[in-house]
């Protein structure tokens, strides 16, 4: 399942936006926003940053070097494990006339 975001209240007045995996765990929360018309807005912007942007490596060792090579995504346990279950290999046999 793919991951979805969630309109909540802020704690100081208007609203955030959570971004969620598949599993349900947080992977990110937005700024506060004044309506839910531009947390809306937020999502659209932040769909557009994650499908186009780059990564900037601010960490201390990264010097703020840009990431380039693809990267992917990094899959959840019970992702593993069914990924482990294979289905049993089938072989066919074509049969001539």
């Amino acid at each position: 399942m793919a991951g979805f975001f969630e309109l909540v209240d802020a704690p100081d007045g208007g609203y955030r936006i959570r971004m969620m995996d598949g599993s349900g765990n947080l992977m990110a929360i937005s700024v506060t926003f004044p309506t839910k018309r531009a947390a809306v807005a937020g999502v659209a912007m932040a769909r557009e940053i994650a499908g186009t942007g780059l990564i900037r490596d601010r960490s201390l060792d990264g010097a703020g070097s840009v990431i380039r090579e693809r990267v992917r995504p990094v899959s959840s346990p019970k992702e593993d494990a069914a990924k482990r279950k294979k289905a049993p290999d089938v072989r066919r046999t074509a049969i001539g006339r």
